[in-house]
């Protein structure tokens, strides 16, 4: 597993992958959406795997003496350090802006701990219609990302409306950090959980459609 995920990073990764690390930095713009720095993420994940397609990845990784499953974990396992790092990235923007405009965010959720935790399950959400879909047919990348950016912009709406429109997103997470610092804990939590969850339920979905196509 080890040299499979060396694999990963050396051959399979897009050069825009690090590159939107560094828009972690949007979290320093007024008044903006600020799930949209970790769609950025989804992105790269899709330029991954367009890239594995187009560099005829699958054939060359099926000639090697691996088991199917473990190809799926590779991939998965890359996914989630490339989300982490992302996460991680954006943690000291966070602290920044709040320091250099604590003033709210006018556009939806503001850069709070809040705002990690429902972005994590925004990940989750689309490691679990992406990958599922894309390890059925690895072949249609693009229907599998449309499918997943369909998901990823119902949440995004439900999430950024609720900031207005339900009073315990509006008046509990979306403040300044550390204004109900429990609650938005709780949520962090909650998210990383069902992050988790939706992952490791779209490893195990993976796994069986990958390996019962016929390659």
């Amino acid at each position: 597993m080890k040299k499979l995920l060396y694999k990963e990073i050396r051959l399979g990764m897009h050069p825009t992958n690090p590159l939107f690390l560094g828009l972690s930095a949007m979290l320093l713009i007024p008044n903006y959406p600020y799930y949209v720095i970790f769609f950025y993420t989804t992105l790269a994940l899709f330029f991954t795997c367009l890239s594995a397609r187009e560099n005829h990845d699958m054939e060359y990784s099926m000639l090697l003496p691996v088991d199917k499953a473990d190809l799926v974990k590779s991939r998965f396992l890359y996914a989630v350090l490339l989300e982490m790092a992302q996460v991680l990235c954006a943690i000291p923007f966070a602290l920044l802006r709040r320091k250099l405009n604590p003033d709210p965010n006018l556009a939806g959720m503001d850069a709070n701990v809040a705002l990690f935790g429902l972005s994590l399950l925004m990940l989750g959400v689309f490691n679990w219609v992406f990958f599922s879909r894309y390890y059925a047919d690895p072949q249609k990348v693009g229907k599998s990302f449309c499918l997943a950016c369909v998901a990823v912009f119902c949440y995004v709406l439900l999430a950024e409306s609720a900031a207005f429109a339900v009073p315990f997103f509006r008046n509990v997470l979306d403040t300044p950090d550390p204004t109900h610092m429990g609650a938005k804990l709780a949520v962090l939590a909650a998210g990383a959980a069902l992050y988790a969850l939706l992952t490791l339920w779209a490893l195990r979905r993976s796994i069986r459609r990958f390996t019962a196509l016929d390659l």
